[in-house]
């Protein structure tokens, strides 16, 4: 291995076991020289990863799939040898917006009062919540291509669009929900864990020439932010780690709504990042993903989707990690529903 492994995050609480790993020396004790870049989009991710300016990444598993199967320009070489973290998005609405819909009933008849689809914002085409968002809208009744129009604007900047009335409504991940639920600009209506308790949210990419190059550093880094997961999970971790993800020199989030999204947080909901085996990528996951992407003819009919979750999704990189390091094999996957459920 020659150079520094560089590992790609964005300005969420997700990023959390990375830049942990770094500021405790954790990468440091298996002699691991590491870099933490920090990107202003996913489009930024997926394309510094399929190009080999990125080794490994914290990254959407929508989009991960849509970067291996060339849905987003020339085809990928990924692999997912870990889960980094479990639920943490929130639907949110403009606090007028949210009021009406309230008094209409729900998302259906507020919208049938719209002279024209109004306009909610995803971070990615290919994201989990975009994913979350239309399943949520089609077990109202709602047509996701139809009803309203979704634009993709980045995590960062969704609050933003929401004060200046350019979206009524975002899908976004901690801290951007209860950030805007503090500035007065928003409601936050559920978190997407409502939908599917415990679902499958950012994972750890890994550019697949590099992974195959270099498998003993791989594991390393997968033992550092295993070691990394586990500190993100302890309630007494928590004040420290927000005033981490908090400082301008590593992803200047805020303060208050970040510690919101981590255990024993006020949130919403708060994120899981090793417990209840959230560390594991699951290749029923993937499948359920890959079934949704269906649902919405991003993947055609044809595509063979097991062969995809195979191709991707490397459990056994994971399990040879956490052997390492002693953790208890993972409990039983959480249900993974795939006829819709209404939100609360």
């Amino acid at each position: 291995m020659t150079g520094p492994i560089r590992i790609g995050v964005l300005r969420l609480v997700d990023s959390a076991p990375i830049l942990v790993a770094q500021e405790r020396g954790l990468f440091r004790e298996f002699g691991l020289d590491v870099e933490v870049e920090v990107e202003p989009s996913w489009s930024n991710i997926a394309d510094k990863l399929a190009y080999g300016l990125l080794q490994a990444a914290v990254m959407l598993p929508p989009l991960a799939i849509a970067a291996t199967l060339g849905l987003r320009g020339p085809r990928a070489r990924l692999l997912v040898p870990l889960s980094i973290s479990q639920g943490g998005n929130a639907i949110v609405f403009a606090t007028g917006a949210a009021a009406a819909m309230a008094e209409a009933g729900g998302i259906a008849p507020w919208l049938q009062a719209q002279r024209a689809p109004p306009r909610l914002a995803v971070v990615h085409a290919f994201s989990t919540h975009n994913i979350f968002l239309r399943y949520w809208l089609a077990a109202a009744g709602v047509d996701p291509d139809r009803d309203v129009e979704t634009l993709v604007i980045p995590p960062e900047t969704v609050v933003e669009a929401l004060a200046a009335g350019q979206v009524v409504g975002f899908c976004a991940g901690a801290p951007w929900g209860e950030v805007a639920a503090a500035r007065g600009t928003g409601q936050v209506l559920f978190g997407t864990s409502h939908l599917w308790p415990h679902h499958p949210e950012k994972c750890l990419a890994v550019a697949q020439d590099w992974a195959e190059a270099n498998p003993a550093p791989l594991t390393d880094v997968l033992r550092a932010v295993l070691r990394a997961q586990s500190l993100c999970d302890q309630v007494q971790e928590a004040d420290a780690i927000a005033a981490l993800l908090a400082r301008p020199d590593r992803l200047g989030l805020p303060l208050a709504s970040t510690r919101a999204a981590l255990v024993g947080g006020a949130g919403s909901e708060q994120i899981r990042f090793l417990g209840g085996g959230a560390w594991l990528p699951a290749r029923p996951h993937a499948l359920w993903f890959l079934r949704q992407m269906q649902r919405w003819r991003w993947i055609g009919a044809g595509e063979d989707l097991t062969e995809v979750a195979d191709r991707l999704y490397r459990p056994d990189l994971a399990t040879r990690a956490a052997v390492a390091e002693e953790l208890l094999p993972p409990p039983p996957l959480e249900p993974m529903p795939d006829t819709p459920m209404p939100a609360p």
